[in-house]
């Protein structure tokens, strides 16, 4: 058995959703709600939060 398939597989969405909740507690989101429901409304948003951004870093050339 497979951790994708069968008795496992609940458990993996779940972790990815707690992981998500301990960022953005970690970040100061109050509303953790309204904070996943802005993100979804707007993708772009989870970027920054993941490290991601869009800057051209032009030092040394």
């Amino acid at each position: 058995m497979t951790p994708w398939t069968g008795r496992w597989a609940p458990i993996w969405p779940a972790t990815l959703r707690n992981l998500a909740i301990g960022v953005l507690k970690t970040l100061g989101a109050d509303n953790i709600a309204k904070t996943s429901r802005a993100i979804r409304d707007e993708p772009g948003r989870a970027l920054p939060i993941l490290g991601i951004t869009n800057e051209t870093y032009t030092y040394g050339t």
